[in-house]
């Protein structure tokens, strides 16, 4: 996978109770510059399967099935940070290391930005794993995994067109392809299997 080359960034230190709440908190977290990863804590390596040492100074792509897919959520994510500060969805992710490397899951992301006039300069982000609730039974291209996170949060053809910068004939074809890889036959069942992680 062809990854964004690292940007050095060093982290400012944290108050020892602030660090120690961060190190240990149950649920994974990253501090970000410019979409680089410039802290991260235990629980977030331990999802991703990989250490600090290779996490640090490393893009977000790291993380993603996908470059396409990193740069689409960069932008689709950008007019939300500018207008609430805050974003969340639930995505397809990627392990990075360990014995489940290039493994993908369903996880829940969500973040915030430091400052909304420039989003992508600083924030705070989430990431707790869904995967023992959703597991992934069927191999899905990057955007199969886009359009099957929106269907799982409810959005009609024409509402994920939309959020996605698609046309809704677009999306129709590849929510066709999803009912396939399921064998199901209506959008109902799909989202069914698609929570079960049931092929």
């Amino acid at each position: 996978m062809d990854i964004p080359d690292p940007i050095p960034a060093v982290p400012a230190p944290l108050p020892d109770d602030y660090q120690w709440a961060f190190d240990l908190a149950p649920i994974g977290l990253i501090v970000s510059r410019h979409r680089i990863i410039v802290a991260c804590n235990q629980q977030v390596c331990s999802l991703f399967g990989t250490t600090p040492d290779v996490l640090l100074g490393q893009s977000f792509a790291l993380l993603y099935p996908s470059v396409d897919e990193f740069h689409r959520m960069g932008e689709r994510i950008f007019q939300p940070l500018v207008q609430r500060g805050s974003y969340q969805d639930e995505r397809v992710m990627r392990r990075v290391g360990g014995r489940f490397a290039g493994q993908v899951f369903w996880c829940r992301v969500s973040g915030r930005a430091l400052d909304r006039a420039h989003p992508h300069a600083a924030g705070v982000w989430s990431f707790e794993e869904l995967d023992t609730h959703r597991p992934i039974g069927v191999e899905l291209t990057p955007r199969e995994r886009e359009v099957a996170s929106q269907l799982l949060v409810g959005r009609t053809s024409k509402e994920i067109a939309r959020h996605l910068g698609l046309s809704s004939r677009t999306v129709e074809v590849h929510r066709a392809h999803l009912m396939r890889k399921y064998d199901t036959t209506t959008t109902a069942a799909l989202v069914q299997k698609l929570l079960a992680g049931a092929p």
